[in-house]
């Protein structure tokens, strides 16, 4: 399968990410659960929106469009290198069976240090599974939530399209540069391995759940939005979350693969505004 097609889970970032996006942004590390975590914030708006990155993402390489667009009057927007990923190293990066529900929680603690009592979930692919688990255990803190490029179960086809892009030798050096930018190109090809790997795991459990039985835990208003051209996530994943999520609902971008936020951020941060608003 085609690279630039497929998007690895995240990969699709085009080099339109990695761009300066706002002259008005805080950064720094906060100390949670034992490591110091990367963030960046914008915005003064006094609702408080959290980004969650794909697979091996950071803010850097997934949400410059957002942070950049979204509007800074209506919201407050906090990015996040999950623990491992960009800036939030050390330590190294690891895949334990709960990895999900660990970045679940670094992520709920990080806002809760960073001062927001309630906010939003805006999570891609991988930042999509984490904001699923992060709403179903914190029903009381998650306002509402956006998932995109998100899986709640790992199939068997799904297995196959993560083996076939395992080997990032094969890549095209344009798909790979962002991440090589991040991690250096060694580090980079065996983090993929590693989240290959640590992805696969969960082909082995009932079903091949990776949070299903988290699904019928939340509460908060839901929009998934699916690109209906994603190679990486097949439609029945949408519409699974869709049937098992209470009071959520779907938005289909026709022309939308798996980077649908960057390829037609315009598009979708006023939908996601839209929602965060209603």
């Amino acid at each position: 399968m085609a690279l630039f097609l497929l998007g690895r889970r995240g990969f699709q970032r085009a080099m339109t990410a990695i761009r300066p996006y706002c002259t008005s942004v805080a950064s720094g590390k906060k100390p949670v659960n034992g490591v110091n975590l990367y963030y960046e914030q914008t915005g003064r708006g006094k609702h408080a929106v959290l980004l969650l990155p794909g697979a091996l993402g950071s803010t850097k390489t997934d949400f410059g469009a957002q942070l950049k667009s979204l509007s800074k009057e209506r919201f407050t927007v906090v990015g996040w290198d999950p623990r491992g990923y960009g800036q939030s190293r050390p330590p190294d990066r690891d895949f334990p069976p709960d990895f999900f529900e660990r970045d679940a929680k670094d992520a709920v603690d990080l806002m809760k240090t960073l001062g927001f009592s309630k906010f939003s979930l805006l999570g891609w692919s991988d930042g999509g599974i984490t904001a699923l688990v992060a709403a179903a255990r914190n029903p009381h803190l998650i306002k509402k939530m956006v998932v995109w490029g998100a899986n709640a179960f790992v199939s068997q086809h799904d297995l196959k399209l993560y083996n076939e892009v395992r080997d990032v030798s094969k890549w095209s050096a344009r798909m790979r540069q962002p991440m090589e930018e991040v991690y250096g190109e060694q580090v980079f090809a065996k983090l993929w391995e590693a989240w290959v790997d640590g992805i696969a795991q969960f082909a082995h459990r009932p079903e091949g759940s990776i949070c299903m039985e988290h699904l019928p835990l939340i509460s908060c208003p839901t929009l998934i939005i699916h690109g209906e051209k994603d190679p990486m996530v097949p439609i029945l994943h949408p519409e699974y979350l869709l049937k098992h999520i209470k009071g959520s609902r779907v938005h289909l971008m026709p022309e939308g693969k798996h980077n649908l936020h960057l390829r037609y951020a315009d598009e979708f941060n006023k939908l996601v505004e839209d929602f965060l608003e209603e």
